[in-house]
């Protein structure tokens, strides 16, 4: 059966810009030390794809005893915005991403589904001049599974025709609660996360659309 509708992630699928979020994460906790600092990255990394604002609401609960408002926690997130925003207009993108949204595109829908704030990711999209690939594009703060359904009910969209390409375990999460097939996009900060991951994976763009074919997925 072959697929109608994908959802993308962003970072670390249609962008090498996982790495750029992980060192702003770093960046913004140095002045507490290297302790803090790993363990920020270490969490960061073990939750891709949560927000930015639960991570941070986390984080100075777990390190200060914090309990952050939501001014607060925005006021942080603005910093981190502030640092990643231009990493990730300006990252590589991910080999044959385009080319495959460019091939792909007359004949599916596309969707972006990301744990980046929603006006952040579309003003990167825009910026990227990738925006016309998509029907829609979603962020934080309503979480991946929230958008899978929300989408899927909206548009009346067949999860047997639909698949999430992803490369966290949110995205993962999000595609079994909707029901829907899922890609896994190889990186090397999820290498250990989806050691046991035995459905469809790749590294770029040509190497998924192979696996598609196979299945009669395209």
């Amino acid at each position: 059966m072959a697929l109608e509708n994908i959802f993308f992630d962003f970072d670390g699928v249609l962008a090498e810009s996982v790495s750029a979020k992980t060192e702003a994460f770093r960046e913004m906790y140095a002045p507490y030390g290297a302790q803090i600092s790993n363990k920020v990255v270490d969490y960061h990394i073990n939750n891709g794809g949560v927000s930015r604002f639960e991570k941070f609401r986390f984080w100075e609960k777990e390190f200060f005893d914090k309990d952050l408002n939501d001014e607060q926690i925005q006021d942080l997130a603005s910093k981190f915005s502030d640092l990643v925003l231009n990493k990730v207009i300006n990252a590589e993108k991910v080999p044959y991403s385009v080319e495959f949204l460019e091939k792909y595109v007359p004949n599916m829908r596309f969707w972006i589904i990301t744990g980046t704030p929603g006006t952040e990711i579309e003003i990167i999209v825009k910026e990227r001049n990738i925006a016309h690939y998509f029907v829609g594009v979603h962020g934080s703060p309503k979480n991946k599974r929230y958008w899978s359904s929300h989408l899927l009910n909206s548009f009346e969209l067949d999860p047997q025709k639909t698949l999430f390409i992803g490369d966290a375990t949110t995205d993962l999460d999000a595609a079994q609660f909707s029901n829907l097939h899922f890609a896994l996009r190889d990186n090397a900060e999820n290498k250990d996360l989806f050691e046991d991951y035995k459905g469809i994976r790749f590294k770029h763009f040509r190497e998924l659309e192979t696996i598609l074919l196979s299945k009669n997925l395209l």
